[in-house]
């Protein structure tokens, strides 16, 4: 289970490569709504019929937005031989462990040392962090922003938050595109071209 090219082209276009090097008979590949803080139901549905298939012995989530954990817990009360496989856990790390056989998570707290410091590599002064309430509300994302401000500082950069819409929220992924494109130049116009963006969505 991958999210939409909208919402997470790269998983999605991970699934397409593993289902044509061991086909449609091995893999079977489905997607989590756009939407999917408001239709956890509709993604926990998806994951219970997969589970629900005795030929399917293993179930990869990625990303591992919020109901995947309620998900698991479901499909274990009448499938406890499925493995589940979660990546990039939107849930808290620890209690998802619990329940999944395998969480794989970058190391997100380092990233906010590195991407900072790539980016003043390139030639960056200042770093523009785009995100939204939802996202800040999880710990390590807002731990990682924290970070990377910090390295900013010691880099002598200027970190400058920015808030964007929710792609989940009222105007949805459009929405959330049209601000950014919108937003870009007015970014560049206030601090100047050697500006990076980094955005959590």
């Amino acid at each position: 289970m991958t999210g939409t090219v909208s919402q997470g082209e790269d998983e999605y276009r991970g699934a397409e490569a593993v289902i044509r090097r061991y086909g449609s008979k091995q893999i079977r590949h489905v997607t989590y709504p756009d939407n999917f803080m408001t239709e956890q139901e509709a993604m926990i549905s998806q994951i219970l019929n997969l589970a629900g298939d005795k030929n399917v012995k293993a179930i990869v989530v990625a990303q591992g937005v919020p109901g995947t954990m309620a998900a698991i817990k479901r499909v274990r009360e009448f499938r406890p031989d499925v493995k589940f496989l979660v990546y990039e856990p939107h849930e808290d790390p620890h209690q998802i462990a619990e329940y999944a056989d395998l969480c794989i998570m970058p190391d997100q707290l380092k990233r906010g040392e590195t991407i900072v410091r790539l980016a003043h590599d390139m030639g960056a002064k200042t770093f523009v962090h785009y995100s939204f309430p939802r996202h800040m509300s999880q710990e390590m994302i807002s731990r990682r922003a924290k970070i990377m401000e910090d390295e900013c500082t010691k880099l002598g950069m200027q970190f400058v938050f920015a808030n964007a819409p929710d792609p989940t929220g009222d105007q949805g992924l459009p929405g959330a595109q049209k601000f950014i494109l919108e937003d870009v130049p007015r970014e560049i116009e206030k601090y100047g071209n050697d500006t990076a963006f980094f955005s959590t969505n």
